[in-house]
């Protein structure tokens, strides 16, 4: 069977091979909660992972904290319910809740047709550039799925 269509993060099959393409932008650095980070000059942008919104299905309830709050790592800034389970969202490290995706609250769907843009949870002004940094790359990612089984 040969198929000539890529699709990201599916099998493709070549001369009875399979091929598995990536689907994590090197962009944006990793937590082991399958939740992604992205930096620019001053503020780090939030989300979860497309292997976790898969994890989820479709999702149906966001909920998310309140622009000004400051959070510790490891502390529950949010939480998500799709057709499949539930997940916390945590911060990956100290910093203050900049600005908050409220389009989620009436399209909380977005956080499972595009995880990576505008299904983004929140914007952080963190306290330290270096943990954003110290999180894992795309690369790495990649290897952490497939160790846990997902990929």
């Amino acid at each position: 069977m040969e198929i000539g269509i890529f699709a990201p993060g599916r099998a493709h099959f070549r001369s009875r091979e399979a091929v598995t393409v990536a689907t994590y932008p090197d962009d944006v650095r990793y937590t082991e909660q399958h939740e992604w980070v992205r930096a620019d000059e001053k503020f780090v942008t939030l989300g979860i992972t497309e292997f976790a919104a898969d994890q989820l299905g479709a999702v149906s309830f966001v909920e998310l904290p309140y622009a000004g709050e400051l959070f510790k790592p490891g502390v529950l800034v949010g939480r998500l319910s799709g057709e499949s389970g539930s997940k916390a969202v945590n911060m990956p490290f100290l910093g203050q809740i900049n600005s908050v995706n409220q389009g989620l609250s009436d399209s909380p769907g977005v956080v499972s047709d595009d995880p990576y843009g505008k299904g983004w949870f929140v914007r952080i002004e963190p306290g330290d550039l270096a943990e954003v940094d110290a999180l894992m790359d795309a690369d790495a990612y990649e290897k952490f799925v497939a160790e846990q089984g997902g990929g």
